[in-house]
């Protein structure tokens, strides 16, 4: 294990595995597509760009090609298998339905299509804009969950239901973040400045939307369907619409 707790690729790569091949004994039928996905596979980067490139493909020629282009992005910058498995341990650390590794890594869209913005985030940054917008049309189309590959998203970050998530461009989300479904992140204007900032550890509740030049602050949470246009300090609880401060930290006194 590493210092802050989250076990290293390679430990987290012989996990799944075990899992998969312990899935295969108490069932063949569906271990028969754990072949291809897990157990045929090399290594967890392997495994992931067959993942997305299962998920996003709409033909054969495209699933190859999206798992290349995967498999490119994770060989020139491995820094983003080291995010991929961050985001993986953080959903077995933060959703109380999963424990295990396996199931959200084959089934859950949410992780599919934030692994996917990082492999076009990877491409904006080459500048290969074309492409990396043809990669957030596919997700858009097969998940249902948009990010523009200008945004910046930390690790550990859980994209819970992901069923409408909609990021923006030039958006800054920080570590340790959940984001339910149908939540709008996005600018009021063109400037790049103008995008929300969201801290380490916020909570982004269902239907919520935040909007224009805001920063909220570490660990606070947006209530369900809230609609944020002004700042949010750390620690606060933001609900309604518009939404109101509730809930946050009483202030440190001197003595």
């Amino acid at each position: 294990m590493i210092p802050d707790g989250t076990a290293p690729v390679d430990q987290l790569w012989e996990s799944v595995r075990r899992e998969a091949t312990s899935a295969v004994a108490r069932d063949p039928v569906f271990g028969a597509a754990l072949s291809s996905a897990i157990l045929d596979q090399p290594d967890f980067g392997s495994a992931l760009s067959h993942q997305l490139g299962d998920r996003l493909g709409k033909s054969p020629a495209d699933r190859k090609h999206v798992a290349q282009l995967a498999r490119d992005a994770f060989a020139a910058s491995p820094d983003l298998i080291d995010a991929a498995s961050r985001d993986l341990q953080c959903i077995a650390v933060h959703d109380p339905a999963k424990t295990t590794l396996l199931p959200p890594l084959l089934n859950f869209k949410g992780y599919v299509a934030l692994q996917a913005f990082r492999v076009s985030g990877w491409l904006w940054r080459q500048g290969r804009n074309d492409l990396a917008l043809l990669l957030q049309s596919l997700s858009s189309d097969q998940l249902q969950v948009s990010i523009h590959p200008s945004a910046v998203i930390g690790t550990s970050v859980f994209l819970d239901h992901a069923t409408g998530i909609i990021i923006g461009a030039f958006a800054v989300i920080g570590d340790e973040v959940t984001i339910l479904q149908n939540v709008t992140i996005g600018r009021k204007t063109s400037e790049p400045d103008r995008a929300p900032k969201i801290g380490r550890g916020v909570y982004l509740g269902g239907g919520s939307t935040i909007i224009g030049n805001v920063s909220i602050g570490d660990f606070a949470k947006i209530g369900a369907g809230a609609v944020v246009e002004h700042d949010v300090p750390p620690g606060c609880t933001a609900v309604g619409v518009p939404a109101r401060l509730t809930n946050c930290p009483e202030p440190k006194v001197s003595v």
